[in-house]
């Protein structure tokens, strides 16, 4: 049994080498017809080492050119010839000189080796004539350095006299059906080695002269998005020059154009430009810059062009185009009109954009949501100025994939002018009455140096943002206290808390920003103002009149990096009549060590004769003490050793006044003593009475 199975080991081997043999040695013949004017060049891939070779007649060679007529019987020296090898065929058409072979294009010849091929198809033709390139399955462009999913891409290059034009690469599966081209046409297909294809995909007709470098036709069914760009993208796109994209959209559907990126080049005459031919429009060609917001909502097919001019010799420059087309169902909102009114705001700007915006770039697989000022003008970001009055609507499934943003200026020249005037900052309804949630609403207030920031909230009073007193509101407010060399976030904070007033000393940046749709109920009881001040001596300063009920946390600003070097913050607490405030720090040190000055906390009760508490950093800081009189909290940094920040946060809670018994005893003891004095008093004027009256 033993000898049996190391017989058929050996058997199984010898099997394995002579079957390897046979793969090694398998042989094609490749027979080229003169006729049919094809070269086919087997080769090695771009930067790949020749471990394996072509081997003929005459020997092993690393490249094999086969031209018309000839008959070829090849092998390789490797079993995996398509990782080393690759293939390009070539066929020759003159249309110059003779008929040209219009109609399907046929692979061919049949039998080629499983390498990677590119077939080739030179067309050379008259520029007074037109060569039309039609797809059986439509095709997608795609950018410079993109691969097509199944590595099976189209590329097509466009030959006027002795320039070539690169139209643009291609993958299958899209919306491209035709491309129409000017003269001569140089169309190769890319196959990768493991797929078998049985026809090219596409056939050549005859066409009269288009008058244009190429027209490039796309069929859009049904809701779709795609993406086109001009020739030679991203280099430029030929001087003087004109091109033009048919698009075929259904006439119950609505397309919107979308440009991503462009660049212009230095003309010399004419202007570059896009023009529309749209059905039905009274002004065909509608002219527009390629800076300008493009058509959108066109019902049914229409027709883009892109004219380029006569550019500087010395300095052309490069006009290239990267566009979208979007087709969409007509939407059930794109008739209500919404109207803002912004004609008695200054210095505002409303901001309506998708989610995300401006930091990144919707996919062009998101759903689509515009914005239209009219019915043709509408982008997916739309900005409104102040002092005029808008008429908007939208072209979208959903409208919560969209945010609105705004921007206020406040400003004072002159204390005089501005020092009795109170701002509200609170949102406008012209906004919050939109169907759109509202991201983020920002003030920026600017004053000047003389001049000086206060903030308040009468009624619901400000709760600064903290882990221990989390804000579960539906909005917030980040506050920025800025100059041009330093800026300092101040903090977040909510309504609902203690704060009363916040005076700042620098312009301030006031964002009020959002938390889901509970901010439209919200909104109508904001109270938030602000006014001009004269100077205040620290950077900030706080007023607090603590809940009695609730432990008060408060925390110097900029906590995540450190209170800026030599700023000066203060808080003044107010304490109920019938109350005893005590006030505690979360720490026990300040934490840091200074590299020059001095850091200090310094508390002091306001009362006539009342004593400063003072700490260094390099002391402890004061244990919790009760407060029994409106009291003062100013902590001031020094510059402290890299990298120490000084972040301090400290609570107040409140108890009732606690009369003590000594206190009772000794006031009634003293009432006593008066009361005998009193008494003492009575009765000597009373003996003194009766003896002047026995005298008399």
């Amino acid at each position: 049994m033993a000898r049996g199975r190391a017989l058929l080991a050996v058997l199984a081997v010898l099997i394995a080498a002579s079957a390897q043999h046979l793969k090694r040695e398998a042989s094609f013949t490749i027979s080229l017809r003169a006729a049919d004017n094809i070269t086919v060049t087997i080769k090695l891939k771009p930067g790949v080492l020749p471990a394996c070779l072509i081997r003929v007649k005459s020997g092993p060679r690393p490249e094999l050119k086969i031209r018309p007529g000839e008959n070829v019987t090849l092998s390789f020296t490797c079993n995996t010839p398509e990782k080393y090898l690759m293939m390009e065929i070539q066929k020759n058409i003159d249309c110059v000189s003779g008929p040209c072979p219009f109609g399907d294009v046929h692979l061919y010849p049949p039998g080629l080796p499983r390498l990677n091929r590119i077939f080739i198809w030179d067309v050379k033709a008259s520029t007074k004539a037109g060569l039309e390139l039609k797809f059986s399955a439509p095709l997608r462009q795609i950018q410079p350095g993109e691969m097509c999913p199944d590595l099976v891409s189209y590329n097509i290059n466009s030959c006027i006299d002795k320039a070539t034009v690169n139209i643009g690469t291609f993958c299958r599966n899209g919306s491209v059906s035709r491309v129409k081209l000017l003269g001569g046409v140089i169309m190769s297909l890319h196959l990768p080695w493991n797929l078998t294809v049985a026809t090219s995909g596409f056939n050549i007709a005859n066409r009269s002269s288009i008058k244009r470098l190429c027209i490039i036709e796309s069929i859009l069914k049904g809701e779709s998005s795609i993406m086109l760009m001009s020739p030679n993208y991203p280099l430029g796109f030929p001087e003087d020059e004109l091109m033009t994209w048919q698009f075929v959209v259904p006439s119950n559907m609505r397309a919107s154009v979308f440009f991503h990126d462009y660049s212009l080049s230095n003309c010399e005459r004419k202007e570059e430009r896009v023009e529309y031919y749209i059905p039905g429009s009274v002004s065909n060609p509608e002219v527009f810059k390629l800076s300008d917001s493009q058509p959108a909502n066109i019902a049914g097919s229409f027709n883009m062009s892109l004219q380029g001019c006569d550019q500087d010799a010395q300095n052309p420059g490069v006009l290239r185009l990267l566009f979208q087309v979007i087709v969409q169902h007509p939407q059930i909102d794109e008739n209500v009109i919404h109207l803002v009114d912004l004609s008695k705001e200054r210095n505002m700007t409303v901001t309506i954009h998708f989610e995300g915006w401006p930091r990144r770039t919707p996919l062009v697989s998101e759903p689509m949501c515009l914005i239209c000022k009219d019915p043709r003008t509408c982008d997916r970001v739309l900005t409104l100025a102040s002092g005029a009055t808008y008429k908007i609507s939208f072209l979208c499934k959903d409208l919560s994939h969209l945010r609105i943003t705004a921007e206020k200026g406040i400003s004072c020249v002159g204390l005089r002018w501005c020092e009795s005037r109170i701002y509200s900052l609170s949102v406008p309804k012209t906004i919050t009455q939109l169907p759109v949630q509202l991201h983020k609403f920002i003030w920026k207030l600017i004053a000047p140096e003389e001049i000086n920031i206060e903030i308040t909230s009468p009624s619901l009073k400000l709760r600064q943002h903290l882990p221990e007193q989390n804000c579960n509101t539906s909005y917030s407010y980040s506050i920025i206290s800025a100059t041009p060399e330093t800026e300092m976030n101040v903090g977040i904070f909510c309504p609902g808390g203690a704060i009363e007033k916040i005076q700042l000393r620098n312009n301030i940046t006031i964002s009020l920003k959002t938390f889901g749709k509970g901010f439209l109920n919200e909104s109508n009881h904001q109270d938030l103002k602000m006014s001009f001040v004269p100077h205040i001596k620290d950077e900030c300063t706080f007023t607090v009149s603590p809940d009695s009920k609730a432990k008060t946390y408060l925390q110097t600003p900029n906590s995540h990096y450190g209170l800026p070097p030599y700023v000066s913050i203060s808080w003044y607490i107010i304490v109920p009549s019938k109350q005893v405030a005590r006030l505690g720090f979360s720490t026990d040190r300040m934490g840091i060590t200074c590299e020059t000055g001095r850091a200090y906390v310094n508390i002091k009760e306001q009362m006539p004769g009342a004593e400063e508490t003072v700490r260094r950093e390099d002391e402890l800081l004061p244990q919790p003490r009760n407060m029994h009189y409106n009291f003062w909290v100013n902590i001031s940094n020094c510059k402290p050793v890299d990298p120490m920040q000084l972040s301090l946060k400290f609570w107040v809670t409140f108890v009732e006044k606690q009369i003590d018994l000594a206190v009772i005893v000794g006031v009634l003891a003293g009432f006593g003593v008066l009361a005998a004095i009193g008494l003492t008093v009575c009765c000597i004027k009373k003996n003194l009475s009766t003896a002047e009256q026995k005298k008399r």
